[in-house]
């Protein structure tokens, strides 16, 4: 904060910020006649839309007081952005100016009153918010002369000897030192003391508190050849203070973290370990094992060998990642080639134990640096992994070719496949340097709070000191927010685990270089950029189009090209490449990048596409600017980056390679599309251009306004353990926040990130699904980008070292954990009754819902997520479809239907499969509805399905045991039954998995049945927190029957992730402490409560409805308030069966769909909580007009706009429309509404009357038709079958 003082003694306290377009209405106001002279006529919105940096300046009130632009280019017309340099160096003496060091002024406006004040601020904040930053020019026309406000700072440059200078401008100046001095650093001394006591005691008293009063005063006393202690210093008074040290515990750092880029921080040595050991490779098995695998119960054996296959495919992958052992473990990701497991060794560890092994990480692809090939682009996919994408595309043999290709194909001397199997944990290795320490460290630092952005000055002075060093190293505690010394320094990858409880940043010395330029490649620069990315996975692809530039300037089809090289002291540190946008319409349509950009404003020719980028990690502060002279250089205003999903093929990816400079962009958040009637619409449909397929793919963004605009960096270790959907949701929230970066999100999950494998229709059937994500979701969101994964599940948790234990094996450190691990179906447990006796349920000896504590049968099944789904449907096709035996199906919810519809799209039938249905948990069935559950029963009948109710599991194999099931004993009220089969696939009641109650319990957090939370989230410690299906509300809330799992999971993991926000993100108030409660109330949740699924009969089933407690349906609707139902078509009819409810306010409450045909589920979830007017009275249709067919009725053209994913925004728009006065003094129509409704609860006819009649003539009517039209405008590119003024 800072107070500025008009000429006539009025004072302002102001506070400077970076502009927004909203302020546009209020720069305007500024405006003075002599503006238009000095800068010309402009667009303020686009000025501050493609300006490098906007600062305003406002005060108390948010008014604005002043405005300036600053751009990277001069604001003349006649001079060519890219090219500035040459001009300005033909007339003035400026060969100290580049475009590292140097901003353009275009624009500048101030109250009057205070516009020397404004001035002087906005240029102090300019050069302390860009340290690199010298000079900056302000050029105005001939014959006109800045105003006295930039006269006072700017000052005419003086020409060179006997040139006459530019023709139609004028030229003035401003240094950097007359307003930010760059600080005088040199060694401290003890009388330095006293100046520096009052900063420590300001910002910390903890080194008193253990050193003493005088432990500054000693510590500059000790400064020997290996210790220096350095001030900083304005005016003769010390403001800054750092000790540095050249013993360094380079072998511990090396322990904890990927120092390969850099050597290990170590000077170079013959004897150095930089490769590991190379393995032999085994011999293929003889026969007789060969043979054992034939056998049905060993074809799901826990042989954990790789195939050949698989070891010749990682072979291949090493080429492109040399070092790929010195980073961790990494698992493929196809599905599941190497990641799965035979299904009775997977099942044994979750019942028994979780096996000791050494657990698999995989760093987030974000990670990936030059020099380090610790990630790929297809994430160590490989050529499976292409066949995998492009045969699981063809239907209906997708499911089978999908499998097969994630399955390794038998050796040769196998005549049958064998199960996918995982490979054996390798021994991490980590390089061993022999050389001599390469780094000093940064033991001690402080500086007034006034000059921090200027802590880099000392970096200069610090290497001077050691110059035999050429790495700066500092460690810091996670929780340390990232100050702006820090903000110049490379942060080091951790390595896990990693013992060391602090993060690592460095600095080369060769950053303090101030000959970094960026220019285009030329031919003679292709061996400096092959040694450059040589260690790159995919650098192929960035060479092939080096040398296609350098031979054309653009791609066979024509498309340009342009390759900018980043050269230090004449050497090459870095390379990028970039094309045209050509599908900007389709990235417009699909993802919202308009929440960083005006589209409007920029032309589609100034949209960029990176496909390389790869800079020296000695030069990675720089990286930012990189990508602005990209920009600059090459015209463009906005570069886009994919990132494609791990089974994405080569050829799809195309020219593309990872880039490092995936940090300094932004994620873009992706949009639902409508599903369009294309055949009702005809030539109304949007263009091909919005409607073409395309492999799915993340988006990265940077624009010009972003590449001077730092993150807030989060070091805070963030841990989610389960993939749930509230734990993706969490992680989601998490990453798309733009101006916040999570280096340390950490995600636990025994299969990974769901939606890594290719997409298999018939797996995906075997589920229900809760519509919180779908596949193309998972891959447009990219969590792997962001999130390091460890693959394992938590065995436990230790509280006071704040570590998780994972696998019994690896710690993994946390200092946030949040639990959302959800519920599993489990092996079920026998209840032991012996049905010889006819004994019945309640008889039984043991209850059916205790944990399974021993070695289940290898054909028994659980699936609880896509991985095991792939995993039973490959036993399946191998094993169960070409035998003669039956599938037994065990339980009563949605996935067990799925699950015997997946049976038979796989080739068995009914007659051969078996459903047992235990004895429903509640008074409902999984669909409350009779209508459904009558169809799929009758459906099952149909194909032959044996069903039998109300049965619990009592033996199997009569209690005999062996290791598989060929008869199950149930048990029921009345008489008992035994049936044969050959699989059992179990659906039991879904609770909480022994593992993780195990863990826990012993950690002693609170568990009554589930993980007891508060309605903050909060367990009872303060750093782990849980959210989903796990967790349950304290008894203190008297709402025992509501837990998360009444509600959407998504809006759930959203929800906490907002309230955890507010300990990291500086904009938001931040909690220290759990808040008090005022009233002891369970958060209430809005978004619908979703189930879907593909059901026996080829039945198609969709459910939306209002997150409530589990009544009958017929006990809803007999309540007085309940609403009304609209019901049309049957089960198989024609049409099929849709059922509307609307509740008592004439909105839409549930939905039940179950059709023959795909249903399009994107649009009818938008119906939810929609009045009927917004869907043209539907209810009266139904009655009146007879329309009886609603799936028709909601494709047709009219409702499109319904379905658009800004139709709530546009709703919020209006409802704010009708809530605001429309001049002082009158009444919003809301408040005339609210005031009958408060006179009488309901308004008559007339009342009624009179304010349509009001609404009629008011502003407010036209307002909203403006506002319906904008938006209709705006979107016409998804919306083009609504006609706009002036078409008819």
């Amino acid at each position: 904060m800072t107070t500025l003082v008009s000429p006539q003694g009025a004072s302002e306290v102001i506070n400077a910020r970076r502009t927004e377009s909203l302020d546009a209405p209020s720069i305007l106001k500024l405006v003075q006649p002599e503006t238009e002279n000095l800068f010309g006529l402009v667009n303020v919105v686009n000025l501050i839309e493609k300006a490098v940096l906007a600062v305003t300046l406002s005060n108390e009130k948010d008014e604005v007081l002043g405005h300036a632009a600053f751009f990277d280019y001069p604001n003349v017309a006649s001079v060519d952005q890219s090219k500035w340099e040459d001009w300005l160096g033909a007339f003035f003496d400026c060969k100290n100016c580049t475009p590292l060091n140097t901003l353009f002024l275009h624009y500048f406006v101030a109250k009057r009153e205070y516009s020397h004040g404004v001035a002087r601020e906005i240029v102090r904040t300019m050069f302390n918010a860009v340290p690199e930053m010298h000079f900056c020019f302000l050029i105005v026309p001939n014959g006109a002369f800045p105003d006295s406000a930039l006269a006072n700072i700017f000052k005419p440059l003086d020409k060179l000897e006997g040139v006459k200078g530019p023709d139609n401008c004028v030229v003035f100046l401003c240094h950097r030192h007359n307003h930010v001095p760059v600080l005088h650093i040199r060694q401290a001394r003890v009388e330095d003391h006293d100046d520096l006591t009052p900063i420590f005691n300001r910002q910390s008293d903890m080194l008193k508190m253990t050193y003493g009063d005088f432990f500054l005063a000693e510590l500059i006393e000790a400064q020997d050849e290996n210790m220096q202690c350095l001030i900083a210093e304005v005016e003769g008074t010390a403001i800054g203070f750092m000790s540095v040290c050249n013993i360094v515990n380079t072998g511990l750092l090396n322990e904890c973290f990927e120092l390969g880029p850099y050597h290990g921080l170590s000077k170079p040595h013959p004897d150095d370990e930089l490769e590991a050991p190379k393995t032999p490779t085994p011999s293929p098995p003889t026969e007789p094992e060969q043979m054992s695998d034939d056998k049905p119960a060993s074809g799901r054996s826990s042989a954990t060998d790789r195939s050949t296959d698989s070891k010749q495919q990682e072979s291949t992958m090493d080429d492109g990642r040399k070092d790929e052992t010195e980073k961790t473990e990494e698992m493929k990701s196809e599905a599941g080639k190497s990641e799965m497991t035979g299904t009775a060794s997977k099942v044994s560890q979750s019942v028994t134990g979780t096996a000791d092994t050494e657990t698999r990480v995989k760093p987030k692809l974000s990670e990936a640096a030059l020099g380090e090939s610790s990630s790929s682009l297809l994430s160590h996919g490989s050529d499976h992994g292409s066949q995998k994408s492009a045969t699981s595309q063809d239907k209906p043999e997708s499911a089978k070719s999908s499998r097969a290709a994630a399955s390794p194909p038998a050796q040769s001397l196998s005549p049958k496949p064998v199960t996918p199997m995982i490979p054996k944990p390798r021994k991490r290795f980590v390089p061993k340097y022999k050389g001599e320490s390469n780094a000093f460290c940064i033991q001690l630092f402080i500086i007034d709070e006034r000059y921090e952005m200027r802590s880099v000055d000392f970096l200069p002075k610090a290497f001077e000191m050691f110059p035999d060093r050429d790495f700066c190293a500092m460690t810091v505690p996670h929780l340390v927010p990232e100050f702006p010394l820090l903000q110049k320094f490379m942060r080091a990858t951790p390595r896990c685990p990693s013992i060391l409880s602090q993060e690592l940043y460095l600095f080369h010395g060769a950053g303090l270089l101030k000959d970094f330029r960026v220019r285009p490649a030329c031919t003679s620069d292709s061996e400096s950029v092959e040694k450059l990315v040589s260690s790159l996975d995919l650098h192929e692809n960035l060479i092939a189009d080096l040398q296609q530039f350098n031979k054309a300037r653009r791609d066979d089809d024509g498309t340009e090209i342009q390759a900018y090289v980043a050269t230090c002291n004449q050497k090459v540190v870095g390379i990028a490449v970039v094309r045209i946008e050509e599908d900007i319409e389709y990235i417009r349509s699909h993802y919202n990048i308009e929440d960083f950009i005006y589209y409007n404003h920029h032309r589609r020719d100034e949209h960029g596409h990176l496909y390389h980028f790869a800079l020296n990690p000695a030069f990675a502060h720089f990286s930012k600017h990189f990508l602005k002279e990209i920009l600059r250089q090459g015209h463009k205003t906005c570069l886009y980056y994919p990132v494609y999903p791990p089974f994405t093929s080569r050829e799809v990816v195309g020219k593309h390679s990872l880039v490092s400079a995936m940090n300094d962009m932004v994620p873009v958040r992706p949009r639902r599309q409508i599903t369009y009637p294309l055949e009702v619409l005809g030539s109304n449909a949007p263009s091909e251009r919005v409607l073409q397929t395309k492999e799915q793919y993340s988006l990265c963004h940077i624009n010009r306004k972003l590449t001077l605009e730092p993150k807030v960096v989060i070091n805070a270790r963030i841990v989610v353990v389960g993939a749930s959907d509230t734990g993706v949701a969490l992680l989601e929230t998490f990453v798309f926040c733009p101006h916040l970066r999570f280096n340390n999100l950490t995600l636990i999950s025994p299969h990974g990130l769901p939606g890594e494998m290719p997409p298999d229709e018939v797996r995906d059937q075997m589920m229900g699904t809760s519509h919180c994500y779908s596949q193309d979701e998972y891959t447009q969101t990219s969590l792997r980008t962001w999130v390091n994964v460890v693959y394992g599940k938590m065995t436990a948790i230790d509280r006071k070292k704040k570590n998780v234990v994972v696998n019994n094996s690896t710690l993994v450190p946390y200092d946030h954990l949040i639990i959302c691990t959800g519920q599993q179906y489990q092996i079920p447990a026998p209840t032991e009754a012996d049905i010889s006796r006819l004994a019945t349920s309640n008889e039984a000896p043991n209850s059916p819902d205790r944990w399974f504590r021993g070695t289940p049968p290898k054909n028994v099944f659980v699936v609880n997520d896509a991985y095991d789904a792939a995993v039973t449907l490959y036993w399946v096709e191998n094993h169960l479809v070409n035998s003669p035996g039956k599938a037994l199906v065990y339980g009563n919810c949605l996935d067990a239907y799925c699950c015997v519809q997946t049976l038979m799209s796989m080739g068995i039938t009914g007659d051969r499969i078996i459903l047992v249905e235990p004895p429903l948990n509640y008074q409902t069935t999984c669909f409350n509805n009779e209508t459904v559950d009558a169809a799929v029963l009758k459906a099952m009948k149909d194909a032959g399905i044996e069903v039998y109710s109300g049965y619990l599991l009592a033996r199997w194999n009569d209690g005999k045991g062996g290791e598989e099931v060929i008869t199950a004993s149930f048990t029921s009220s009345t008489k008992p039954i035994r049936l044969e089969c050959e699989a059992f696939f179990s659906y039991y009641k879904k609770k909480v998995d022994y593992e993780a109650f195990r863990a826990i319990n012993d950690a002693c957090l609170v568990f009554d049945g589930r993980l007891v939370i508060d309605a903050s989230f909060h367990t009872n410690d303060v750093s782990i927190r849980g959210a989903g299906t796990i967790t349950k509300f304290q008894r203190r809330y008297h709402a025992d029957q509501w837990t998360h799992s009444n509600f959407n999971l998504k809006e759930v993991g959203i929800q906490l992730a907002n309230t955890m926000l507010s300990l990291f993100d500086p904009t938001l108030e931040s909690e220290r402490e759990p808040p008090q409660e005022i009233v002891n109330l369970i958060p209430m949740y809005r978004s619908p409560k979703i189930q879907g699924g593909y059901l026996p009969g080829g039945y198609y089933y969709l459910h939306i409805g209002k997150p409530s407690l589990n009544v009958p349906l017929d006990v809803q609707m007999a309540q007085r308030d309940c609403g009304a139902e609209w019901i049309t078509g049957t089960p198989g009819g024609t049409p099929d069966y849709f059922r509307l409810h609307m509740n008592q306010y004439k909105t839409v409450e549930t939905v039940t769909c179950l059709s023959k045909q795909p249903i399009d589920t994107s649009n009818i979830i938008c119906l939810y909580g929609l009045h009927e007017r917004y869907l043209n009275d539907p209810a009266q249709r139904c009655v009146v007009y007879g329309s009886n067919d609603f799936y028709s009725y909601f494709r047709q053209p009219w409702c499109l706009a319904v379905y658009h994913d800004r139709f709530a925004d546009f709703r919020d728009e209006v409802r704010e429309l009708l809530v605001t006065r429309p001049a002082d003094g009158v009444e919003a129509l809301e408040e005339k509404v609210r005031q009958l409704i408060d006179e009488d609860l309901q308004m008559n006819d007339s009342q009624k009357k009179n304010l349509k009649n009001e609404f009629s003539t008011s502003r407010s009517k036209r307002a909203v038709e403006t506002r319906l039209l904008s938006f209709l405008s705006y979107n016409y590119y998804h919306l083009p079958m609504y006609a706009k003024p002036g078409m008819v």
